[in-house]
This record gives C-alpha cells, sequence and structure tokens, in this order.
C-alpha cells in the first residue's frame, strides 16, 4: 500500500505529487493521458502560486522559461484609458508570469520524475473507488488491463469533468454565463513588449498577453458560441476592434471557449480530497483557475504529511475545506467582474466605464488594491 494516490497528471497534480515525494511519502500519480496536451489555454501564474512553486524547487525554472508582466494597460478607441503595475504586490514575484500551461507541466512532471521515476503512471484510468474508513482502494485500467492500487489517502485533481468526483458521490451545480471567447497565439507585432493589454471597445474587450518566443495571445470576446475560428477571422475582429494587424501565417494556436463556473458542496470524503478544477471550477478570465488549485494543494500538503503521522487533523481538514471553497467564491466573483468590465457597452455607458476605469487607475491606493485582487491576494 503506498501513502497517496493522486488522480489527475496536470499541473496541479503533479505539484501535490512533488510537494509529498519531498517529505518522503510514497506517492502515485494516475494520468489518462499518454502524454501532455500541447494545445495550453491555461498561461498566467499569479505571485501566490509562485510563491507557492518555489516551495516544489520549480519556481526559477519556471520564472527563466516564461515572461514576468510588470504592468497592464487598458486602452478605448486608441486612447489610454489606465494602468495598473503589479510591482508593489509582492517583494518575491513583482509580477505575473506568462508561460503556457504545457511547459508548465513540463516543468513540474521532471521534479516529479527527479524525485521518484515511478512516481507518474500514464495511461491509467480510474474505473472505481472502495473507501473502507482505514484505506482507498481505486480501480484503474491500463492498456486494457484491470488493475487495483491501494493507498491511505486518495486525492482527486483530474479536472472540471472529474470523474473521481462522479465515483464519490460528489454533484456540482454548474452556472453559465453569457461570454464566448476566441483566441489564438501570433507572432508580436506591435510595441507592448511584457505588458498586458486590455482593449476596452464597443463590441466587446480585446485581451492581449506576451508570450515568450516573441508571441502574444489575443483573446477576443465574441456575441455567441462558436467553434474554432479561422486564422483569418481572428485576425480580422482584432483588426476592427484595435486596428492592430496581425501576421496570420505566424499563427501557432487557435481555440474558443465560453464561460462557467461551478464549485462542489464539499471538498473532503472520507479519505478522499478533492482539489482544484474537481473541487471549483472558475471562468479562465482572469486566469485564477490553475492558480487556485496550487494554493489547494499547497494547503492541504502538510494536512496529508500529518494524518499520515497519525496526528489529529480532522479539524483542519474542515477549516481547510471552508478556507479553500471559500476561496473559489472570492476567484469566482473576481472572474464575474473580469467578465463584466469586459461586455459589450455603446454610448454613453461606454464612456462612463472607462472613465470609472480611469478614475481607478489613477488613485495609487486604489490601484494597488485593484492589482491585488487581480493578482489573488
Amino acid at each position: 500500500m503506498i501513502d497517496v494516490a493522486i488522480v489527475g497528471g496536470g499541473p496541479v497534480g503533479l505539484y501535490l505529487a512533488a510537494l509529498l515525494l519531498q517529505e518522503g511519502l510514497g506517492v502515485r500519480v494516475l494520468e489518462q493521458r499518454l502524454e501532455r496536451d500541447s494545445h495550453s489555454r491555461a498561461i498566467g501564474i499569479h505571485p501566490p502560486a509562485l510563491a507557492a512553486l518555489d516551495r516544489a524547487g520549480v519556481a526559477p525554472e519556471l520564472a527563466a522559461a516564461g515572461v514576468a508582466i510588470r504592468r497592464g494597460r487598458a486602452y478605448s478607441g486608441g486612447k489610454l484609458v489606465g494602468t495598473m503595475s503589479f510591482e508593489s504586490v509582492s517583494r518575491q514575484f513583482p509580477f505575473v508570469l506568462s508561460l503556457p500551461q504545457s511547459r508548465t507541466e513540463a516543468c513540474l512532471e521532471r521534479r516529479v520524475q527527479e524525485l521518484d521515476s515511478f512516481a507518474l503512471a500514464r495511461g491509467a484510468r480510474v474505473t472505481g473507488i472502495k473507501d473502507d474508513g482505514g484505506a482507498v482502494t481505486l480501480a484503474a485500467t491500463s492498456g486494457g488491463v484491470d488493475t487495483h492500487l491501494e493507498s491511505a489517502l486518495a486525492v482527486a485533481a483530474d479536472g472540471a469533468h472529474s470523474t473521481m468526483r462522479d465515483l464519490l458521490g460528489i454533484s456540482v451545480r454548474t452556472k453559465r454565463y453569457p461570454d464566448h471567447y476566441v483566441m489564438g497565439d501570433f507572432a508580436d507585432v506591435g510595441s507592448f513588449g511584457a505588458e498586458a493589454v486590455l482593449f476596452l471597445e464597443e463590441g466587446g474587450i480585446v485581451e492581449s498577453f506576451p508570450l515568450p518566443g516573441g508571441l502574444r495571445r489575443w483573446v477576443v470576446r465574441v456575441g455567441r458560441p462558436c467553434g474554432v475560428p479561422a486564422v483569418a477571422e481572428l485576425a480580422v475582429l482584432v483588426h476592427q476592434r484595435t486596428g492592430i494587424q496581425l501576421e496570420a501565417g505566424s499563427n501557432t494556436m487557435l481555440s474558443s471557449f465560453s464561460t462557467r463556473s461551478a464549485i462542489g458542496p464539499r471538498m473532503v470524503a472520507g479519505r478522499a480530497v478533492l482539489i482544484g478544477d474537481a473541487a471549483h471550477e472558475v471562468s479562465p478570465i482572469g486566469g485564477q483557475g490553475m492558480n487556485l488549485g496550487w494554493l489547494d494543494a499547497e494547503a492541504l500538503a502538510p494536512i496529508i504529511c500529518d494524518a499520515l503521522g497519525a496526528r489529529p487533523v480532522g479539524r483542519r481538514l474542515k477549516d481547510f475545506e471552508l478556507l479553500r471553497r471559500r476561496a473559489a467564491v472570492v476567484a469566482r466573483r473576481q472572474s464575474e467582474v473580469n467578465m463584466l468590465l469586459g461586455r459589450p457597452f455603446s454610448q454613453p455607458w461606454l464612456g462612463l466605464r472607462n472613465h470609472a476605469i480611469g478614475a481607478v487607475a489613477s488613485v495609487q491606493p486604489l490601484n494597488r488594491l485593484v492589482a491585488r485582487r487581480f493578482t489573488m491576494h
């Protein structure tokens, strides 16, 4: 029997595995994908999450590979509305790090492999769970062969469509929003450098973030759900709203998504715990979901260590569940504010919104407060 079985080998599951392996625990990560998904959506790592990742020894490598965004600007109609600096939010990491999720996962996987080359089991799909009060037994299939894994504790980090959550009988109510987006990565043709830029336009927001390798990600709000757009269609949308002409031939990624949120009624079920999107999904706008999962794992790891050391953790588990669900509610509210500010506005409401944003940005205490909220402090 191993100490901890982690279901899900994405960035959250791998991070928790690294923390526990560093403490000398026996860990097995069950991941149904045979290889990492190179199609990255999440790119933003906030300062609190960077501090958490530093505890697993990977923050320096991630920071060296990504782009440090120290400032954001908002424009409307070609005019600057306001500027926000992130340099006051953290002494250790005074920036938001932009790095494709696939590269973040690769770094975390290397760290897990350094600690235990057998910890990650790919191609393993969990099909059942049994909790007898003293141990957890997971049924799984791997390469067409049925297997069983017994562990003292189990952690579900298997995403928004969590199989573990279903097997544990935990239901969630999904909240859907009227906000839909298309996005793509292109060669950086502008003069924004390492800054994030928001275009608050009448037809809806356009967001632009720097990426490693001289690329920028462009995210455009659209009025209805749609499939993956053609490169030319996305380039036209960006040009119509911002006046910026993208190089269609430089595109490396296209995607679309609609927004929703779901927070489960509980995170702890017997000897199993849900973390990350398996426990609480929030809108991608604002880039909080992956960060929220890392902070779940950081809070859970010492509780797991104490539980396996036969120390009482009942009260701490209840506090963990309360505080992490509360953090998810705060993140959901922040994402809802972000989406609201990015919706289409006609005059005079567009001018009033932009004036309010500019007024807040011009008052330094308010500017710092908003920057802290945006970066999950």
